[in-house]
């Protein structure tokens, strides 16, 4: 047996360091081993960092790293639940927001707007020229600014993010400016357009969004609706008053019915006259009621394929007219209800004032539309007179019942289209019925 008692001093000393180059390669290895291992984790970590986790780490080495390694891919398999979660909520709350009807805009505390939908985009359409200098000094909004030939900046119609408040109010009703620099919640009109005078309902509120105060600005469309309630009261009155008259109505005849015949046996001619007068004047309130009862109680409208020859040939009868129809136009409708809507319009325009020649029944079509157009050249409408137009028994005639228009506004509301009135530029007016293609 050899014992170190017995080696020289050199052998000893070499011993020691064959000795101390294996602890080191040995520390070597381990020390390599353990920096690959926290490098691949500071990876993973930078991966995190930068929202990516589809990265895992691959360890067995049978001690703490690898329960340390575990944790990590339990952290990135929840993590990246999390984010496909987030990602599908996105989606479904921008689907959300751009199928809205309701306009909505969120402003920072610097009033930029950080999100929009498509009815914010089509509600504030700052087609005029526009320029913002402060989005263009934050280097926000940038690639939503187009130039034109002039050289001038104009906001696009794709995306209102990155634009002030007070820019998108530029050109814009004082009214509107008032109420959403103010935050004022609750009914406001705008002044009458194309589409006339629209009452609109704004909600506002403000919250933490990325430790930055944010308002939300939700504008709702309440013209309809508003109208749709008034309307709707409107046909509980005439119910309610139409079925007390027929319930008077129908004993008085019957009394007449008898005293007319007291009246002829006895040959009082006078009596007779009286009762024939009574009769005339039933005659003339049945009337009446009834026409109010159409208001009152419009059935759904059933859409068939509209046979624009056989109708205008039926208007054509009742009242003269030019019929203007470039082309053959194909939409389904109730054809009895568009009937009287026309008739009814047809018969404004008559006693309009202008030459009855000049009366003129159009129709026509766009790719997603079919446009009914009836022309007058007669004195038009005054503001006031237009403002209540639509207002069921309101009438500037002596001897018009105001159910006119408002028939037809029922008739429009019930295919979901679109009625419009507005003075011509020359003379007369243009009342225009719309309807969806599809």
């Amino acid at each position: 047996m050899l014992y170190l008692s017995d080696l020289s001093v050199v052998q000893k000393a070499l011993l020691v360091t064959a000795s101390l180059c294996l602890c080191a390669m040995a520390v070597k290895v381990c020390t390599a081993q353990i920096t690959n291992q926290l490098g691949a984790l500071e990876i993973g970590l930078l991966n995190f960092k930068d929202g990516e986790f589809s990265s895992t780490l691959a360890c067995k080495t049978g001690d703490e790293f690898e329960t340390l390694c575990q944790l990590y891919n339990d952290t990135a398999e929840t993590l990246r639940r999390e984010k496909q979660w987030l990602y599908q909520r996105e989606l479904m709350l921008d689907k959300v927001l751009h199928s809205s009807p309701d306009v909505l805009l969120l402003v920072n505390d610097q009033m930029y707007v950080v999100l929009s939908n498509r009815q914010a985009c089509e509600f504030f359409h700052p087609t005029s020229k526009v320029e913002d200098s402060d989005s263009q000094a934050n280097g926000v909004g940038a690639t939503r600014v187009g130039a034109n030939s002039l050289g001038e900046k104009s906001v696009g119609t794709k995306s209102l993010e990155g634009y002030t408040l007070g820019t998108l109010l530029k050109n814009k009703p004082d009214t509107l400016k008032d109420v959403l620099l103010d935050n004022r919640e609750g009914l406001f009109t705008l002044p009458q357009d194309a589409n006339g005078i629209q009452t609109w309902h704004m909600a506002t509120g403000t919250f933490l969004l990325n430790n930055q105060t944010h308002r939300l600005y939700i504008l709702k469309q309440m013209t309809r609706e508003l109208n749709r309630q008034e309307v709707s009261v409107w046909k509980k009155v005439i119910r309610v008053i139409s079925h007390e008259l027929n319930n008077s109505l129908g004993p008085i005849s019957s009394l007449l019915h008898s005293g007319q015949i007291v009246g002829q046996q006895n040959g009082n001619t006078r009596l007779v006259r009286v009762f024939h007068t009574i009769e005339e004047r039933i005659a003339h309130l049945n009337q009446f009621v009834q026409g109010y009862g159409r208001f009152a109680k419009l059935p759904p409208p059933v859409l068939v394929t509209i046979d624009w020859d056989k109708i205008t040939a039926q208007l054509s009868n009742q009242c003269d007219f030019k019929l203007t129809m470039p082309e053959a136009v194909e939409v389904k409708a109730d054809a009895v209800q568009v009937e009287q809507l026309l008739i009814n319009l047809l018969k404004n325009a008559h006693e309009s004032g202008g030459n009855p020649q000049d009366v003129e029944l159009v129709i026509k079509q766009t790719a997603s539309q079919v446009i009914i157009e009836v022309l007058d050249s007669g004195k038009g409408m005054t503001d006031s007179v237009m403002t209540n137009a639509l207002v069921p028994f309101y009438s500037t005639k002596a001897n018009g019942s105001g159910l006119g228009l408002a028939l037809c506004r029922e008739i429009t509301d019930a295919h979901n289209g679109h009625l419009v009135i507005q003075n011509r530029k020359d003379k007369g007016l243009c009342v225009r019925f719309i309807l969806d293609r599809a």
